[in-house]
């Protein structure tokens, strides 16, 4: 779970980091298995859906690896203009073959290692088409930002007698040209979650996605 190295801080860090990251994570989970790959690339407050909310590390913990792990390529990956955070996204497919959907997941560098700290699936999109070759979306470089694109993340949750994450979360880039929201909403915990990537002059809304729970 690698990325490219990174001269220095003030070096942009490349564009594809994320894309090695999310490449070496399928890698891992054909090879070691699904749940210890997952574990072993989530960052220590990663969070992930059950749908409820719940830490990543905590869930995962002791899990077994099933017998064939599930599928997934990514097809497009925003990234933010320092390159040191990114949101990939494309489809997934279901060990038994009869599930697919598509997963988001967010990821970033620290120093010279990638770990994810959103990890979120939608289904269902029907058959799958495997992507030849990932897009990657840049933000712009340019122009001074007038603020961040979602409010200033709250401080971290840290894991205090196993309490459960809260249903809404947020983060930007250290550059503040990539920033990503969400929240689990009653009835039927359904999910919405949202990415802003600059572009120079504003904020676009790179994905706006409602995840209903199965």
């Amino acid at each position: 779970m690698l990325a490219l190295l990174v001269a220095a801080a003030a070096v942009p860090a490349p564009a594809t980091g994320a894309l090695d990251a999310e490449y070496a994570f399928i890698r891992a989970a054909e090879q070691q298995g699904q749940w210890t790959a997952f574990r072993r690339f989530a960052h220590p407050d990663a969070v992930m859906f059950t749908p409820e909310t719940v830490w990543a590390q905590q869930w995962l913990k002791g899990r077994a690896d099933p017998p064939r792990t599930i599928e997934w390529r990514p097809a497009i990956s925003f990234v933010s203009c320092d390159g040191r955070t990114a949101v990939n996204q494309g489809p997934w497919l279901s060990a038994s073959g009869k599930a697919s959907g598509t997963f988001t997941t967010v990821w970033q560098a620290d120093g010279r290692t990638w770990r994810w700290v959103y990890d979120g699936g939608k289904a269902p999109v029907g058959p799958v088409s495997w992507p030849a070759k990932a897009e990657v979306k840049q933000a712009a470089c340019a122009r001074k930002l007038r603020g961040p694109p979602v409010a200033s993340p709250p401080p971290v949750a840290r894991h205090r007698n196993g309490s459960p994450p809260d249903d809404f979360g947020r983060g930007v880039s250290a550059d503040k040209t990539l920033g990503w929201d969400w929240k689990v909403s009653e009835p039927g915990k359904v999910r919405h979650f949202r990415v802003f990537l600059w572009n120079g002059r504003s904020y676009d809304l790179a994905i706006d996605q409602t995840v209903a729970a199965e």
